[in-house]
Order: C-alpha cells, then sequence, then structure tokens
C-alpha cells in the first residue's frame, strides 16, 4: 500500500510539473501572439505613410494608432519567459509613433529615421526571443 501511495504521489508532482511547463509555454506564446499583431500593423501603417509621406491628415490618423499600440504594449502583462525581450517591442513602437509624428510635422527625413530605427529594433526584438528559445509566429 505504500508503495502504490509513492506512486500516485510521484503521478501527482509530474502531473502538476506538465500543467505549470504548459502553462508557461501559453503565456508566451500568447505574449508572442499580440506582439506580432502589434508589429504587423505598425509596420503596415507607417509603410502606408511612407508611401504617402505629405499627407498630413493621413499622417495625423497614423499616429494615433501608433500612440493607442504604443499605450496597449506598455499595458500588457508580460511573462517572464519574455520579459528581456519586451523593452524592444516598446523601442519598436516607441519608433513608429515617432516617425508618424514627423510625418505630420511634414518632416520626412526625420520620418525616414525612426522607421529605419523601428526596423533595426525589430530585429533586436527578434534576435533577443530567439535566444531564449522563443520565435514570433507568422503575421496574421
Amino acid at each position: 500500500m505504500n508503495r502504490r501511495a509513492l506512486s500516485r504521489r510521484q503521478l501527482g508532482w509530474l502531473a502538476g510539473a506538465a500543467v505549470l511547463l504548459a502553462a508557461g509555454s501559453a503565456w508566451g506564446g500568447t505574449y508572442l501572439n499580440r506582439a506580432v499583431v502589434l508589429l504587423t500593423g505598425a509596420l503596415r501603417e507607417a509603410s502606408y505613410l511612407r508611401a504617402r509621406i505629405a499627407d498630413r491628415e493621413l499622417a495625423g490618423m497614423v499616429h494615433r494608432l501608433a500612440e493607442a499600440r504604443l499605450a496597449a504594449a506598455t499595458a500588457m502583462t508580460v511573462p517572464k519567459e519574455v520579459a528581456l525581450a519586451h523593452p524592444h517591442l516598446l523601442l519598436v513602437l516607441e519608433c513608429y509613433e515617432q516617425a508618424s509624428e514627423a510625418a505630420m510635422r511634414g518632416e520626412a527625413e526625420r520620418f525616414t529615421t525612426y522607421f529605419q530605427r523601428a526596423q533595426d529594433e525589430e530585429r533586436t526584438f527578434r534576435a533577443v526571443l530567439k535566444s531564449n528559445g522563443w520565435l514570433l509566429p507568422d503575421s496574421p
């Protein structure tokens, strides 16, 4: 009987460990899904704006969207598995916000500078994720 109780106890520990491991993957996964949505939207809008840099009304709308996107990323729950990468996500989104602000002011060169910084920082974000064993899912 004691041997059987020990076996059940071990089974319980194994089941608990499996749940915790799955929960960590789920947390990391949902963060990555949210990050892809934020990054995809930011790049799409900034690229569209880049081709229409003289349209200040469009720039104003893209800027408001970029601010909202940055605020959403700032308020996100960040699992510890990806905590080192999150500041880079915030920097990407901040650069896109700065780029759209420059476009609102008619500063095409400044727009281009921040647009490029955003892309560079996204590469850093992806590299930090990869070094910790995480990859972003495909874009929607």
